[in-house]
């Protein structure tokens, strides 16, 4: 069982004016992450806030216009820093309100602040150009810049006491995190590339003749790319089915904050699975009452009965 400790009611001003400057940034940037956020009580929604204004710091190095080799230099200080808060060596009053609010995070919640380590990891994969061969190469860059994302909430959310498999927990939140980040890489499959990026395996690519890339609105000459999209739909498809089961051990508001998250993203995916050239069109997205509509599944705890009914049927 991994157990969640809530804060106490007092938070010291600075620490409290350091969690607002996070939850904004989260409000302003976070589109999807922010829906699911909101569910949870105060003390959970402030560490989360913290996790994402530290890890969306850690992915505008990577994704900003500086040069290669000031990026690196930024990822090592944005290390250094993180060195600092898991050395408890952050005070309230320093002047980085992230650091200031990770911090207190970290002493209210057990959170497995080596995955921020990894996230940079993953990061530092994108600026030298890294790309992947097979699905198990790129599964090893999602797991840094995702399935992390995904152990480090386990640490805010905790599971319930008697939670059956438990001891499986990060394993699945790790795999929810490899489903929302795959379907990340095929939503903006256009937009990387236009960047120079290719995330997609490139086994996968030729297998489905699309080896030469991205740059335009349609597809490569004489390429199956509908036949890409959907094989990589399947494999999403599974790792949400894998990931789900996490559902069940987590506290009602927590599973709600995660089946909301991972909701949307599934619904992205069936809009891709529909029609495929749109992500090479733009950005697809859900509308906000789309997105309102998952946030209401998510807390009326309909995805975790259905995960609990399928997990009760595996063993009958």
């Amino acid at each position: 069982m991994i157990r969640a400790v809530e804060s106490s009611p007092h938070v010291s001003a600075p620490v409290l004016a350091a969690y607002r400057y996070c939850e904004t940034v989260t409000g302003q940037q976070a589109r999807n992450f922010a829906y699911g956020i909101r569910l949870l009580p105060t003390p959970k929604r402030r560490a989360m806030s913290a996790l994402y204004a530290f890890s969306r710091r850690v992915d505008d190095i990577g994704d900003g216009e500086l040069p290669d080799e000031v990026k690196v230099a930024r990822l090592e200080e944005t290390r250094a820093l993180l060195t600092r808060v898991h050395a408890g060596e952050v005070e309230e009053d320093d002047t980085d309100p992230v650091a200031v609010a990770l911090a207190d995070a970290a002493r209210v919640f057990p959170i497995p602040l080596g995955g921020l380590d990894e996230l940079i990891d993953g990061v530092q994969m994108d600026v030298r150009g890294q790309t992947y061969e097979t699905w198990d190469d790129l599964k090893g860059y999602c797991r840094c810049v995702a399935g992390a994302i995904g152990r480090l909430s386990l640490g805010v959310f905790g599971t319930e006491p008697g939670a059956r498999g438990a001891e499986r927990a990060p394993e699945y939140a790790d795999t929810l995190g490899l489903a929302l980040q795959l379907t990340n890489i095929l939503r903006d499959v256009r937009e990387d590339a236009e960047g120079g990026r290719t995330y997609l395996p490139s086994d996968d690519l030729a297998k489905f003749g699309c080896s030469a890339g991205f740059a335009g609105p349609t597809p490569p000459e004489g390429s199956d790319f509908a036949g890409l999209v959907h094989f990589e739909v399947r494999r999403a498809r599974a790792l949400f089915a894998e990931g789900y089961r996490l559902l069940p051990m987590l506290d009602r508001r927590s599973g709600a904050c995660v089946a909301a998250m991972a909701g949307i993203y599934r619904r992205l995916l069936d809009r891709i699975e529909r029609d495929p050239e749109a992500v090479l069109r733009g950005r697809v997205s859900l509308p906000g009452r789309e997105k309102a509509y998952v946030a209401v599944r998510g807390l009326s705890g309909l995805d975790t009965r259905h995960v609990t009914r399928q997990s009760v049927r595996r063993r009958a």
